[in-house]
């Protein structure tokens, strides 16, 4: 955490804090991921994030189980986008689910608009985009390694050497792929519905309204003609 957002996150008041751990424990999900710790280290031992980032399961587990809001705070605002979301540390003896408990902490963490989840998911914002408009998946042109520093040095690789994917993938155009597979109408339609229904439109929002307005856009329309009015 930079200096200037760990002053930000010192001007947090501690209600807010203790506010948003209520809504991680308040998870229908929470029980069954959270037993207790041995502290035996096996979910560190087989966590392929701890072997390249300042990244514990088992801090995790033990500062939910310790009820320690602050470091809780601190994990919401940083550590928990370093998961990569194997689940291998499901491999703990006493059922614990670290990876579990991540899941909910990133999702209060989007739909509260913290801005740890915003930096997380930035480089995603043309991947929603892309899927919800055409259906269809990440195209070359798309991997910016800027925008996925995880992703190591195949993305800068991949970007360096654009002109070789587009014609190993002609798309149509820079923006689509419609060339390796077409999406039915009822498909897409099918997936508005998903994502309506179940609020991800409204946690998308929450991180960014410009990329929130444009899907409503693109949605809209096809949601009216199928009788579905998001409205």
């Amino acid at each position: 955490m930079s200096a200037t957002a760990a002053a930000k996150a010192a001007a947090v008041p501690y209600s807010e804090k203790e506010r948003l751990f209520s809504a991680v424990k308040a998870d229908l999900r929470f029980e069954d991921y959270l037993y207790g710790c041995y502290e035996c280290g096996i979910c560190v031992a087989v966590c392929p994030s701890a072997r390249f980032y300042d990244f514990s399961p088992r801090r995790i587990a033990q500062a939910v189980a310790r009820e320690d809001v602050e470091l809780v705070w601190e994990q919401m605002n940083g550590e928990i986008w370093e998961c990569s979301q194997c689940f291998s540390c499901l491999k703990c003896p006493r059922k614990n689910n670290p990876g579990g408990i991540v899941t909910i902490m990133r999702e209060v963490a989007v739909r509260n608009g913290l801005h740890s989840a915003q930096q997380a998911l930035e480089g995603y914002s043309r991947i929603i985009y892309k899927i919800m408009s055409t259906g269809t998946q990440v195209s070359p042109d798309m991997i910016r390694p800027e925008a996925f520093p995880d992703w190591g040095p195949t993305a800068r690789e991949t970007a360096e050497n654009l002109e070789v994917w587009r014609r190993a993938m002609p798309p149509e155009t820079m923006h689509t792929t419609s060339t390796s597979w077409e999406v039915d109408d009822r498909t897409l339609t099918e997936l508005y519905l998903i994502w309506h229904l179940t609020g991800v439109l409204d946690m998308i929002k929450t991180l960014d309204e410009s990329l929130h307005m444009i899907l409503v856009d693109v949605m809209e329309e096809k949601l009216e003609e199928a009788g579905y009015p998001l409205s």
